[in-house]
């Protein structure tokens, strides 16, 4: 059977376009930034505390460390995705193209923004 196994409507294309991959793309850098964050979070809790006793004080400095370094690295992967995604839907649609230039752009203009900010 060589039968496709969706349904689509008339002239609907078979492949996502970039509007829809912006959020598979901003969620999974979110929850990306989060695994990764708790586990530095884990380390540098566990680093800063280990001249303390195992206790209540201690347990709640490491959930601290976690909550705190979780929440900042998926604030931050998940505003650059959101700034990727945002770039390369007006991009594509500015353009009227589908390709690989797309993807530059809106990689370099992210990396350009995001640097922007930031001191020499």
């Amino acid at each position: 059977q060589d039968t496709d196994e969706f349904i689509l409507p008339t002239g609907a294309n078979k492949t996502r376009g970039r509007f829809e991959l912006a959020f598979f793309t901003i969620g999974g850098c979110c929850m990306t930034g989060a695994a990764f964050g708790a586990l530095n979070g884990l380390r540098l809790g566990l680093k800063e505390t280990q001249n303390m006793a195992w206790s209540k004080p201690r347990n709640v400095q490491i959930l601290n460390m976690v909550t705190r370094q979780g929440a900042l690295w998926a604030n931050t992967l998940g505003s650059l995705a959101l700034l990727y995604s945002a770039f390369g839907v007006i991009i594509e649609k500015s353009r009227g193209a589908e390709d690989d230039l797309n993807t530059i752009a809106a990689g370099t203009l992210t990396g350009m923004l995001y640097k922007s900010t930031g001191t020499v």
